[in-house]
């Protein structure tokens, strides 16, 4: 049992850590202090419904669906190109580059774009629903869920590590270079991950 939950814990470390839109804003609001708590809890608790339904046997559906993976992609593509133009603008000048000076986000906005970032990416299912799933579901009955749940410990570990990291750095970010650069890597990480998304529907 033990052995299941540190797998689940090791092979879900491994597929969350990678660099994404998700953790690129769980970062940017915890170096703004601006709902980061808020915005972990959200991340971490949607990625364990999503682990959990996958373990289920009943992820594959949804992940499966053409349709359903080519709406997703497309929205969650524009929205991610917009959130892209607006880092772009924040790394090109020199506004509201300093932390004091930062318009707060609403809570319902920090919501929204934590939904979004997580639900509008076809790559969230896949991670989640399909590779932990699947390997999940290879397990019978309890170590299923145990794997399950070692996963989804990894998520929380790692999203409110992001969060104490970016309050951690914040004095650095008194500086509007370092600004500019973390607004220069959200701008790339947004458009990079928007034209993987759809970039397969332009292959012939």
């Amino acid at each position: 049992m033990v052995n299941t939950f540190l797998q689940g814990m090791g092979i879900g470390a491994g597929l969350i850590m990678a660099i994404g839109a998700q953790n690129a804003f769980v970062l940017t609001q915890g170096i703004r202090r601006q709902h980061h708590w808020l915005i972990a809890s959200l991340c971490s608790f949607s990625d364990m419904l999503l682990i959990f339904i996958g373990a289920a046997g009943i992820g594959g559906i949804v992940a499966e669906n053409p349709l359903l993976q080519k709406g997703a992609a497309w929205t969650g593509a524009i929205f991610l190109f917009f959130l892209g133009a607006k880092a772009c603008r924040g790394a090109l000048t020199a506004k509201h580059l300093q932390a004091g000076n930062e318009v707060a986000v609403g809570v319902r906005t920090a919501v929204l774009t934590t939904l979004a970032l997580t639900f509008l990416n076809p790559h969230v299912y896949i991670d989640t629903l399909l590779l932990l799933g699947s390997i999940g579901g290879q397990y019978q009955s309890v170590e299923r869920y145990t794997f399950a749940f070692g996963a989804s410990v990894s998520s929380f570990l790692w999203f409110f590590a992001l969060s104490i990291a970016g309050t951690v750095l914040a004095p650095l970010f008194q500086k509007s270079a370092a600004w500019r650069l973390l607004d220069f890597l959200v701008w790339v990480t947004m458009w990079g991950i928007a034209w993987q998304l759809v970039s397969r529907f332009f292959k012939a």
